[in-house]
């Protein structure tokens, strides 16, 4: 499984055969940049970004990816600040969360790369968290996806693309789902692919050190948290992952991470607390059931046990939110606002605590204000928006998404909202053109171009929105005469049967 965290993704392949990670890394590497390989020509620009969007496609219908706005806004901005630090600068880079507290992550085609929420719980610092970002990161930008599909060159593009989609899928998710992708294709070709390299991963290593160095983050992070994990599994060895029992991480390559680092030099850089609230958040959703999360929030807190305590009290109050205590949830919060008056975060959540009161007015005030304060923060627009919605506003609530969406890749659920305002609105048209956009984000282009067609036919369409519906739909229709001949067409469709 290419671009999974070589430490802990461990499973099997769809086939029940171990992953051969290759995590025994011996050899050192001289230390220069990848200049391209034949795997380059594997897959053109645009192949590998449909491959990518259908990729995703796969995830969301197979795990539980966040769609939060804060969260999603903050580890798009860890992964983006070490993506500017190193030599990656211009590629498409797209991270997301997934709600499971395994402790994972992995890089896909074009430069998804998912982690879960297990791995940001694990990390006792923010470059902890950065150093395993930076590991995929430079999994893409080295194209290790690609080289392990090189001699796929002998094989049709669609089984190609049904070999790298199921190499990732079915080590994250099941052998099932493995398997189901994988239809057709033999076991053995199967396992000769997805076989790591022990150079795809000291390079993996050794960039993702210097990326962190660069990004100012601690370059010794990578190896610590190696190293921490791996005892805790030797400990606990019966709860261990397959992988680590087969391919445990070996002295060699936390020695060459230990190394490399001493190249750097020492950095302490303070976790931010943004890192300390979406860790919090993070906990509280880790529990089922709200009463659970109360429970233990309050125990933290009374014992002190915790690494920040406004983002603990943080915490707490999205857990006594989540249990509808609101009153409860306004009084902790009330303390946090006099530590942290502007932290975009409190603000959004005393916004949503007055909305859930009742108290609209009060709502939009907040928001409004704050908003007015950080007019650049993608969250705190959405929360905006969406009051403004709710408060019988739709068309203004639209507006502001609209500019969102124009700044960032469109998420489902922001297109969601958006049909949600249109249809308040009583705009068919944005409605079907929005819906579309819900529907390509998640892959579905076939929905997408219908509903561009039905917005396509409204009545008393402006000038400017007949012409931009229209081009969207030729871009659309001419992506799909690509697909015929691209890598995805027939994966990506077996998909959606």
């Amino acid at each position: 499984m290419v671009g999974c965290l070589a430490l802990i993704s461990g499973g099997s392949n769809s086939f029940g055969e171990p992953l051969d990670l290759g995590l025994d890394t011996g050899r050192r590497q001289i230390a220069l940049p990848d200049f391209g390989s034949s795997a380059d020509s594997l897959l053109s620009t645009g192949e590998e970004r449909r491959l990518g969007r259908a990729f995703m496609q796969s995830v969301r219908r197979s795990l539980p990816v966040i769609d939060d706005p804060f969260l999603d806004d903050y580890i798009n901005g860890l992964g983006h600040g070490l993506v500017a630090a190193g030599d990656a600068k211009g590629r498409h880079f797209r991270f997301f969360l997934i709600e499971d507290s395994t402790v994972n992550a992995f890089a896909g085609p074009d430069g998804y790369v998912g982690v879960y929420a297990g791995l940001v719980l694990a990390a006792e610092t923010e470059s902890e968290l950065a150093a395993v970002l930076a590991h995929e990161i430079a999994h893409v930008t080295q194209r290790h996806l690609m080289r392990a599909y090189e001699d796929t060159q002998k094989m049709s593009l669609p089984a190609t693309a049904l070999m790298i989609g199921a190499a990732i899928l079915g080590a994250q998710v099941s052998g099932d789902a493995g398997a189901a992708a994988m239809a057709g294709i033999q076991a053995a070709t199967l396992q000769r692919q997805i076989n790591f390299t022990r150079e795809n991963e000291q390079e993996a290593d050794r960039i993702g050190i210097a990326m962190l160095a660069d990004a100012g983050y601690n370059p010794y992070a990578m190896a610590g948290f190696f190293d921490r994990l791996a005892k805790a599994t030797r400990i606990q060895e019966s709860a261990a992952p397959e992988m680590l029992r087969t391919h445990p991480v070996t002295t060699n390559r936390i020695s060459d991470a230990l190394g490399r680092a001493e190249e750097y030099g020492v950095r302490q850089r303070p976790d931010s607390l943004r890192f300390q609230l979406a860790r919090a958040d993070l906990r509280q959703r880790s529990y089922r059931r709200p009463e659970q999360a109360i429970d233990h929030f309050r125990a933290t807190l009374r014992e002190g046990r915790y690494a920040n305590a406004l983002a603990e009290r943080y915490g707490y109050t999205l857990a006594l939110m989540r249990g509808d205590q609101l009153g409860a949830a306004r009084k902790e919060l009330g303390r946090l606002l006099e530590a942290r008056p502007g932290q975009a975060e409190l603000l959004a959540l005393d916004g949503e605590l007055a909305r859930r009161s009742g108290n609209m007015d009060e709502a939009l005030r907040t928001l409004r204000e704050a908003f007015g304060l950080s007019p650049t923060s993608l969250p705190l627009r959405i929360a905006y928006a969406e009051t403004l919605i709710d408060a019988g506003r739709p068309a203004e609530g639209l507006r502001l998404l609209e500019q969102a969406a124009r700044r960032t890749d469109g998420s489902p659920s922001l297109y969601a909202l958006m049909v949600r305002a249109a249809l308040r609105a009583g705009d068919e048209a944005a409605t079907y053109r929005y819906r579309a956009e819900e529907q390509y984000a998640l892959g579905d282009i076939e929905a997408a171009i219908e509903q561009l067609e039905r917005a396509v036919r409204q009545r008393d369409l402006s000038y400017y929105a007949a012409s931009s519906i229209q081009a969207r739909l030729d871009e659309l229709e001419a992506e799909r005469v690509a697909m015929k001949d691209d890598p995805w067409s027939k994966g990506a469709s077996q998909d959606r049967d």
